[in-house]
């Protein structure tokens, strides 16, 4: 409930989740008429809506700054303003979006609580009207978002308006920030043996010719078989996403079958092979069950690869070529080849990491490297598929932990001074759409002290 007026942000999902979830186990109204606190235009505020996300907040413990009585009615008057003037602006959101955040939602309850019935249990409720609920939540949340969005889209930062910004900041404010480092990769993907292709292949005719005779339950296999630790304990089930939230080659498969008794071919994808099998189809959107096997490297094609690392470490040690020029020739992750292997944090879009942003196996090599090193060949997953990949890696620079500063984090300065400038826009729209807006408190709020001007000018 609090942290989903903060700018810019989406409600977190379990600030959401529990609301529902207080929603559902608070008791029954009986049909005396709610006392209204609060009118903000024509919506009213009611005590109990107070009370409920009281309760809600110390049920997960949130913190709230401030006496909670006064902080959470300000909140949701400042909820039904964003979304008043969402109604003005006509802002809709995408209804697929919205579908595909409870979708994610759900899945991930259902992997957690372990199936459908455990989230009706937990939450109280049938799973369509806990979906229900959620996507009201996330449609409100995105329109707000889009209303915030709407109202500091020209803000932008000069170079001039980040110094003075810096240069005005107390000492106590300006950020502490960790050791950083930058890196450049090279990898390579060995070898799997046709045989083992094979192989794998060969298990999953057997499993989907078991299904389709009838012997043998596709998501029993699922569950003992699958590869997937995210849908293996439903049973293979993935729960509904559309095409473009599917690899392309299980959409193809996925969104022609029309026989749920049925398994599919086997489909190849960058992840492995899979066999599949379709639950139910909702216009745009699929339900599928799947198997998950991945062709394994063996030990032998793992340490030629590492030798072949090695000797190319040891060619850009004795200066034959540079560890850029490699990368562009030799490397095979393909987010960093064409960049000459500069590794690029998604979370910030620049080249900068802290130690614990890294993969793990990254960061174990690097942490006694002096700038400039390349390290030795070592085997380590690849995040997107989950399979053995062997790389080396390039200390490019090290950064000691350090109070920010303009000369070696002008991004990071750069990114405050704009997320200040935007809160102060949102916090000026605010205080001229209150002074706009019919407002009535009861005499019991008369006292607080708000975090916005303006909401007692009317009483009576």
């Amino acid at each position: 409930m609090f942290s989903r007026m903060k700018f810019t942000r989406l409600v977190p999902v379990a600030v959401v989740l529990a609301a529902i979830a207080a929603s559902a186990a608070a008791p029954q109204k009986n049909s005396v008429i709610e006392e209204v606190a609060w009118m903000v235009g024509d919506q009213p505020i009611y005590k109990s809506e107070i009370e409920e996300a009281y309760q809600q907040a110390l049920y997960e413990k949130t913190p709230i700054p401030g006496d909670p009585m006064c902080v959470i009615p300000e909140q949701l008057a400042v909820e039904k303003l964003f979304l008043h003037q969402a109604d003005i602006d006509t802002v809709e959101v995408s209804e697929a979006m919205v579908t595909q955040s409870v979708d994610q939602r759900v899945n991930y309850l259902i992997t957690n609580l372990g199936s459908k019935e455990k989230v009706e249990e937990y939450f109280r409720q049938p799973l369509n009207e806990f979906r229900t609920k959620l996507a009201d939540m996330m449609r409100n949340n995105y329109r707000i978002q889009e209303v915030q969005r709407s109202l500091t889209k020209n803000i932008k930062a000069t170079p001039s308006d980040v110094r003075k910004y810096f240069n005005t900041l107390p000492s106590d404010s300006i950020p502490y920030v960790p050791l950083q480092v930058e890196t450049e990769i090279i990898t390579i993907n060995p070898r799997i043996p046709q045989q083992e292709i094979d192989d794998v292949k060969a298990r999953l005719r057997d499993f989907a010719d078991r299904v389709n005779r009838g012997e043998s339950d596709f998501s029993t296999l699922a569950i003992l078989y699958s590869e997937d630790d995210g849908s293996s304990v439903r049973g293979g089930e993935i729960g509904f996403l559309g095409r473009g939230h599917l690899e392309p080659e299980y959409a193809a498969v996925a969104f022609n079958l029309n026989d749920p008794k049925k398994v599919s071919k086997i489909v190849e994808t960058q992840y492995g092979y899979h066999i599949i099998q379709l639950i139910e189809k909702r216009g745009d959107r699929i339900n599928t069950r799947h198997i998950l096997l991945r062709p394994k490297v063996s030990d032998a094609d793992l340490t030629a690869a590492v030798h072949r690392l090695d000797s190319v470490r040891a060619d850009i040690n004795d200066n034959k070529f540079t560890f850029e020029q490699a990368a562009q020739v030799i490397s095979q992750d393909t987010d960093t080849r064409n960049n000459h292997g500069r590794m690029i944090n998604q979370e910030t879009g620049t080249t900068r990491f802290e130690m614990k942003d890294l993969p793990q196996e990254v960061a174990k090599a690097v942490a006694n490297m002096e700038v400039g090193d390349v390290s030795p060949a070592f085997i380590m997953k690849d995040p997107k598929r989950n399979r053995d990949i062997v790389a080396i890696v390039k200390l490019t620079a090290r950064i000691p932990a350090h109070k920010a500063n303009l000369s070696d984090d002008y991004q990071t300065v750069k990114g405050m001074y704009e997320a200040a400038a935007r809160q102060k826009a949102v916090d000026q729209w605010l205080e001229k759409k209150i002074n706009d807006t019919y407002v009535k408190i009861e005499d019991a709020w008369v006292d607080c002290e708000f975090e916005h001007k303006g909401w007692l000018k009317i009483r009576k």
